[in-house]
């Protein structure tokens, strides 16, 4: 398996060109290449909410969870596994298998910056390679940002309310922030 760091430090102490650099350096094993045969099911689920769990308890060790989360692909049929050189197990996923829990901005509108803590304490700058997107439900519009490889990280409540507030005073129309380059509207496509 491979190897884990602490979490990063707090992004409010951070510029984001310190947050840009970690999340560059941010190492992970090359999960696209492995095709080991399906294992069968791994008895682990992510909740809504970002929760890991294993066999209904959940997993309370916040370094394990970010293990397992360097792990984690999304098969081509939409599926979730666990997978590493010698086997794949598959892993149900509630919603996104992340959560975006903590934003820090910088700049002002087409040279603005987001950047995301995910609950795993992954970074993750939104722009062209990590893009914001909206889904639209029968109970509301739902935000997401692409964290890697058909991976993405459902924004949590207040860190949507951060993204609306920013927003509402750059003034756009649509209501939307730039990122990296990149205007992201913050309401679904129609």
């Amino acid at each position: 398996m491979p190897e884990t760091k602490p979490p990063p430090p707090d992004l409010a102490g951070l510029s984001l060109a310190e947050i840009a650099k970690l999340a560059e350096e941010q190492k992970l094993p090359p999960v696209e290449s492995w095709n080991p045969a399906y294992c069968g099911e791994s008895a682990m689920r992510i909740a809504r909410d970002g929760t890991w769990y294993h066999e209904g308890a959940p997993i309370g060790r916040p370094a394990m969870v970010r293990l397992f989360s360097t792990i984690l692909r999304r098969e081509p049929d939409g599926s979730f596994v666990l997978v590493t050189p010698v086997e794949k197990l598959g892993i149900q996923v509630e919603d996104a298998p992340f959560v975006a829990v903590e934003l820090r901005s910088e700049g002002e509108g087409a040279a603005r910056r987001l950047a995301f803590r995910l609950n795993t304490g992954d970074l993750v700058l939104a722009g062209p390679d990590h893009p914001l997107r909206f889904e639209r439900r029968e109970d509301g519009a739902y935000p997401y940002l692409a964290v890697r490889r058909g991976l993405d990280a459902l924004i949590a409540r207040p860190v949507y309310y951060e993204l609306a507030n920013l927003a509402i005073a750059e003034g756009s129309t649509p209501a939307g922030l730039w990122s990296g380059g990149m205007f992201f509207p913050l309401e679904p496509a129609r």
